[in-house]
């Protein structure tokens, strides 16, 4: 929705105007794959959309479940069309395994929102962290937290992959012109 406001300055127009957006967040991983979707029309309105997870059943060959994280978050493009995606950048310091594992499925997720035009801002967890609950070392209780606030809501968003995600669509409400977007 495309609301404009006019006023009359110096015998000049100036027309100031809000645009709902809708952004997706997408917090990576390779068994759950946190989504959340918001609207905004400013960093002060931000209204939750939905939030869910797509799931890969373990013991399939990866190339199975990469091709199937591919093929669920195309088709939810494709349904919602979400002009922002926030996609957290990975932060491993102990299983290196998880984080390989983590790390290619992260590569598909960006090579398919990618290969649809939408932009795409990607926030470290101590930018996420920061911007949401005012510190950068925040733990996970206090994120969701945060976002229960956030969004208006009366519980803490479940699964804790898709509240995750959720936080990541409010970093762009809030970040989104501020932030370097990859294209």
């Amino acid at each position: 929705m495309l609301k404009v406001y006019i006023r009359l300055q110096y015998n000049l127009f100036a027309i100031r105007y809000t645009i709902d957006m809708k952004i997706i967040g997408i917090d990576p991983g390779l068994a759950t794959i946190g989504i959340g979707l918001i609207e905004s029309g400013s960093s002060q309105s931000i209204t939750p959309i939905e939030w869910l997870t797509i799931e890969t059943k373990a013991g399939l060959p990866m190339a199975d479940r990469l091709r199937e994280i591919a093929d669920d978050l195309t088709e939810y493009l494709k349904e919602n069309q979400p002009e922002l995606a926030v996609i957290e950048k990975l932060y491993f310091s102990v299983n290196e395994k998880t984080a390989l594992d983590v790390a290619q499925a992260r590569g598909v997720i960006l090579a398919t929102v990618a290969a649809t035009g939408i932009p795409i801002i990607e926030p470290t967890p101590p930018q996420l962290k920061s911007c949401i609950t005012g510190d950068g070392q925040a733990d996970k209780k206090q994120m969701q937290e945060m976002v229960k606030i956030i969004m208006n809501l009366e519980e803490i968003p479940q699964p804790d992959d898709a509240a995750d995600a959720l936080a990541l669509a409010a970093f762009g409400a809030y970040q989104g012109k501020n932030a370097t977007v990859l294209t």
